[in-house]
């Protein structure tokens, strides 16, 4: 037996206790997991691939691990700037034998496969919570996914970036060309062209989720080629904001909110409000419930939400925008429907058919659409 989670129903300890024996049971317990029973807790791990202050998705995540502790009988344990290698495995693994911890949040998209599923089966009481992978039945089933639409927020970038271009064209900075990266990108598209179907959207891919010399490079090359106005999908949007900001453009945020870092050209953002999954996945451990292994959400559910307007954003613009999310806020918007091409000229979704943001199908893009610049 190599590891034990301490749940909300600590009696199951004390009838496994009575039944073999305090001395039996006690040499097949980690020091962390006795730590965590004595403390009463439900210790709970968050393992960042980035700094916890990067002004983007680590941060994100760390806001939602910080709102955990306030939360009764809870304790968060956390470690920043893990790779996503067999080191995030070690993590894993310390975590649980040495803190004790009956719930890890894998939060990179590289930790999932294999190194989530791999510990998962090793330590079957524990509960592997992972953002952003797709859970399949076969797979451990203390392990899961939990996501949120937020391509619902980046649309709405988009059409706040079409009605604030002069030139119609918009560029993206993308880290790599993943389905998640990809839904976003046709999302911004897809919203402005809502809005002006002469928009355009130029994407460069930079390789990695944190390279910032490539995502300045990428930034001012965009504006360079007339872009006038910028968003990204990296781990830190820091660079991209600050680099529009400095060459006299808009900007559209992503993960927490950037306004502060461009006080003139930031027009909005897309969030996400991590919190939302964490407490329902938390409260769900500490009742002693089964894992939930596929856990989803958008603004309707309130695991993303959009930032502010900032000044630049017109009063017809913010009345267009607030329209179509009270449409998606009341679960009555599809994003991706047909007919719909990528931008090789192949239909990608037939006419007459609607992928709703449930559709697993959507988890799996593998395009851009027409009006996209670039190549995946």
């Amino acid at each position: 037996m190599k590891e034990m989670k301490y749940s909300a129903s600590r009696r199951n300890w004390l009838r496994m206790m009575a039944a073999l024996g305090a001395g039996a049971v006690s040499q097949f317990i980690p020091d962390g997991v006795r730590q965590a029973m004595a403390a009463s807790k439900l210790v709970v791990g968050a393992i960042y691939v980035g700094a916890k202050d990067d002004f983007g998705y680590n941060q994100s995540q760390a806001e939602a691990a910080a709102a955990l502790r306030k939360l009764p009988g809870v304790r968060v344990v956390e470690e920043e700037r893990v790779p996503e290698t067999i080191a995030v495995q070690k993590t894993m693994e310390a975590m649980v034998n040495e803190d004790g911890a009956g719930m890890v949040f894998a939060t990179s998209f590289g930790y999932f496969s294999p190194y989530v599923l791999k510990v998962a089966q090793e330590y079957p009481s524990v509960d592997f919570s992972h953002c952003g992978g797709l859970w399949k039945p076969g797979m451990p089933k203390n392990a899961g996914s939990f996501f949120g639409y937020i391509d619902e927020c980046v649309y709405l970038n988009g059409m706040a970036a079409a009605y604030a271009s002069k030139s119609k064209k918009l560029g993206f900075v993308a880290a790599k060309p993943i389905p998640q990266v990809l839904r976003n990108i046709n999302a911004f598209l897809l919203g402005a062209r809502s809005v002006n179907p002469a928009c355009t959207v130029s994407v460069i891919f930079t390789g990695d989720w944190s390279l910032p010399v490539k995502e300045a490079e990428a930034s001012n090359s965009l504006v360079d080629q007339g872009v006038d106005v910028l968003t990204c999908h990296v781990d830190s949007p820091k660079v991209v904001i600050e680099t529009a900001e400095r060459r006299g453009i808009y900007c559209c945020g992503y993960h927490v909110n950037q306004a502060v870092l461009a006080p003139k050209g930031y027009l909005t953002g897309a969030e996400w409000n991590w919190e939302t999954p964490y407490t329902i996945l938390v409260n769900n451990a500490m009742a002693g419930k089964p894992m939930i292994n596929f856990l989803r959400g958008g603004l309707k559910e309130g695991f993303v939400r959009t930032s502010p307007f900032g000044p630049a954003v017109s009063a017809k613009a913010k009345q267009h925008s607030l329209a179509v999310k009270a449409r998606m806020m009341a679960g009555d918007f599809v994003i991706f429907k047909g007919p719909l091409l990528d931008n090789s000229g192949k239909t990608v979704i037939p006419a007459g058919v609607v992928q709703a943001q449930r559709d697993e199908v959507l988890e799996s893009m593998n395009y851009l659409v027409d009006g996209v610049i670039g190549h995946v």
